[in-house]
């Protein structure tokens, strides 16, 4: 295998266990949301991560000059937001499908990014996904237009993450997610507080929250910042690509959710989409 094959895989591979790890996490949070409501599920999944995270790599070790503090302060606030307003989509509609909304925000990067006509052809695709996902005419299993609502919320934020999270790596990807995930703390975990109250502290509630946070935060988003180090938007949004058909299965084998046979084929489209894009990516070079 080449040098130049290695730079291609390492980052690669880094991204398929962080869809792995992040959907997995997502599938069993979403058996503690009658107990602490989304907001509290939130607060455990950001506050128990940026813990871990600071623990981890010790961030304030190297001083964070005022350009970089705001590039911090972006990056954790829509990191902060994009769980939110996930987990909200998650509440209301099945996993699969609201991560196959989501996943049109790094899509988008991607194509806006390139004038390929095999990437005209890829957003054509993308867009007749979301047509047969969209509650239009009822066609999409009758989804709550609200959690809808919420997933194209993520996939904004998702988009924006990719931008801010690319400036933000230069300061070094352990450090950039940890300071991030503690700007996201200091966000979503006051929510949580205010919504789910004393039922935070339970204790088997705050171990299961620990796993989550493991498994949805502290595991996966440094190995995305170390893929957006050395992965070009395009071949990002493609490997995000997986997450759809990932969330999709960790939903029917945690929680049972059996999407229809239109719903599969409609997440095909997006997953499609972006290897649409990626396939593009190899042809230019």
């Amino acid at each position: 295998m080449s040098a130049d094959s290695d730079k291609v895989l390492i980052p690669s591979l880094a991204m398929l266990g962080s869809q792995v790890s992040v959907n997995l996490g997502a599938a069993v949070a979403k058996h503690l949301f009658p107990a602490v409501g989304v907001e509290g599920m939130t607060a455990y999944r950001v506050g128990f991560a940026a813990v871990l995270l600071l623990a981890l790599f010790r961030p304030w070790r190297r001083a964070v000059s005022r350009p970089e503090a705001l590039t911090l302060l972006l990056y954790g606030s829509v990191l902060g937001l994009m769980n939110l307003l996930i987990y909200r989509a998650f509440d209301r509609i099945p996993i699969g499908v609201a991560v196959a909304i989501e996943v049109t925000g790094p899509l988008v990067v991607a194509l806006v990014s390139s004038r390929r006509r095999l990437d005209f052809a890829a957003c054509a695709l993308a867009v007749f996904g979301l047509y047969l996902l969209l509650p239009l005419g009822g066609q999409a299993g009758h989804l709550d237009p609200v959690g809808v609502a919420y997933a194209f919320g993520a996939a904004t934020c998702w988009g924006l993450y990719i931008v801010a999270g690319k400036r933000a790596s230069a300061l070094g990807g352990g450090n950039a997610v940890a300071w991030g995930m503690l700007v996201a703390a200091t966000l979503t975990v006051p929510i949580g507080v205010v919504h789910a109250g004393a039922a935070l502290l339970a204790p088997s509630l705050m171990l299961t929250g620990l796993a989550i946070a493991v498994l949805s935060s502290a595991v996966p988003y440094p190995l995305e910042i170390f893929a957006l180090r050395r992965l070009p938007h395009n071949i990002y949004g493609m490997f995000s690509s997986t997450s759809p058909a990932v969330s999709a299965l960790a939903g029917l084998a945690v929680l049972g959710e059996r999407l229809s046979g239109v719903q599969w084929f409609a997440i095909a489209c997006v997953v499609g989409a972006s290897a649409l894009c990626a396939l593009g990516r190899q042809r230019s070079a």
